[in-house]
């Protein structure tokens, strides 16, 4: 019997049927085979995940007590997880594989990074414990080094200085009181004062003196004690070197201090001054006490008014014309020319300020030093001092013969022995002047003297 046929009506549905169930399998199966090609994540996030997966499941599965040596060579090698880096091995992130890379350093810079640090590694593998272990002896190795280090550094600390204590002791011992500068002087005054102290010690009081009355208000202060009065006596001791540092005191104490210079004539310091220069004394005694003199005269009319009247004119004259006093005839030279000239700019100071009679100017015009100097011979003497061989000395020469100008003019004009050393003078330094042209100095030293004697020359002729 001939099977029988299923009617047409009735084999669309299952063919439809059919195809519904094998799209579904196509497409369960599909989506299980590769399921990411159909989701919708970021690429790098998803990437960065399996990474971290991969490297995770690698490290559970390394055993923990047992870690793998990393031999690197010259050129990047990657990194497995878990792997050990000798110290000394460049290491590095590859940030297109994502993977970590080593390899050997610079040869010089490999061993000096491992120098006195490198493991004896005798097998392939070393554990954790091992580790732990190097690490160990290692800071310990620093530590010790630092401690060497560190003891060292205290010792010479120690050798350099000395323990607070010790100095704080010292200067409790050393410094019982502290001086103020008063305390000091009078300290001093009653060590030159007393009748007990040696010839040493009375010098070495006034030396030390000498140097506190250099301030203004020091020296004040020691005449408000009395201090001042003693030192000008000791002027009369028998002894040349009390004398001398006595006039060395004096000299500090009176310069540009009017106060100081006001009392010291009044209580006789001029006077006692002059007879020692007068007298026969040894050169350094009449060096000091002339520096006193003229600490003592300048910038101070009254006392230049009473040196005149006390002959002090013939007595620096007789001082310059001594034998070896070449010195000190210079230094009297210039102090005639500082007197001279304090003077004329006192008058001029006046003019200026249109004062008929200020007090300044009325003392200074009862001080008749020009026509002093005229009658005792200044004139002849300061020309003859022109003679000396020292730049230096010519110089102040030269500027007292200017100043003296108006009136030793008769006498400068009848000294033949002027005229020819200006003129032997003029040739001097005319050459000398050329040295300095050629050297490049347009106002040189030279060339001024050498003006300083043309106008001179001018001036006689």
């Amino acid at each position: 019997m001939a099977p029988q046929s299923l009617p047409s009506s009735r084999m669309a549905p299952l063919a439809l049927l059919l195809g519904l169930l094998m799209a579904a399998c196509f497409t369960f199966c599909l989506s299980h085979q590769n399921p990411k090609e159909f989701a919708l994540t970021n690429p790098e996030k998803s990437s960065t995940k399996e990474t971290e997966r991969k490297e995770t499941k690698a490290e559970e599965e390394l055993d923990a007590e047992v870690l793998e040596v990393f031999y690197p060579t010259h050129e990047w090698q990657a990194l497995r997880p878990g792997q050990a880096v000798p110290a000394g091995s460049h290491v590095r992130l590859n940030l297109q594989t994502g993977e970590r890379e080593a390899k050997l350093q610079s040869e010089d810079k490999f061993r000096n990074n491992l120098k006195g640090k490198r493991l004896d590694i005798n097998t392939n593998t070393y554990t954790s414990q091992d580790l732990k272990s190097a690490l160990a002896k290692f800071k310990e190795g620093a530590e010790m080094e630092s401690s060497k280090k560190d003891k060292a550094r205290q010792a010479e600390v120690k050798r350099l200085f000395r323990p607070i204590e010790e100095l704080k002791k010292d200067f409790n011992e050393l410094n019982v009181v502290i001086e103020t500068d008063m305390q000091i002087m009078v300290r001093l005054i009653n060590k030159f004062n007393s009748s007990s102290s040696s010839l040493e010690e009375k010098i070495a009081a006034l030396f030390d003196l000498e140097y506190y009355v250099h301030q203004m208000d020091n020296a004040q202060d020691l005449l408000s004690f009395g201090g001042l009065q003693v030192v000008i006596n000791g002027l009369n001791s028998t002894e040349p070197l009390v004398k001398e540092y006595a006039a060395f005191v004096l000299g500090a104490a009176f310069s540009s201090n009017p106060k100081v210079q006001v009392e010291a004539v009044e209580g006789g310091a001029l006077q006692k001054l002059l007879v020692i220069l007068a007298t026969e004394q040894p050169f350094t005694a009449k060096k000091k006490v002339l520096f006193a003199l003229c600490s003592l005269l300048r910038h101070f009319p009254y006392a230049q008014r009473q040196f005149l009247k006390l002959g002090g004119l013939q007595v620096l004259r007789s001082l310059v014309q001594e034998k070896g006093t070449e010195v000190l005839a210079v230094r009297v030279v210039t102090l005639l020319y500082d007197l001279v000239t304090e003077k004329m700019f006192a008058e001029e100071e006046a003019e200026l300020t249109q004062e008929t009679s200020p007090e300044k100017l009325q003392q200074y015009r009862q001080v008749h030093l020009l026509p002093g100097l005229r009658e005792q011979g200044w004139c002849e003497i300061t020309a003859h001092l022109l003679a000396l061989p020292e730049h230096d000395a010519r110089e102040k020469v030269l500027q007292t013969l200017g100043v003296l100008l108006a009136t030793c003019r008769d006498h400068y004009r009848q000294d033949p022995q002027l005229s020819r050393t200006l003129a032997s003078l003029q040739v001097e330094y005319q050459a000398l002047a050329s040295l300095e042209l050629q050297d490049g100095e347009d106002e040189g030293y030279f060339r001024e003297l050498l003006g300083s004697v043309n106008s001179l020359l001018k001036e006689l002729r």
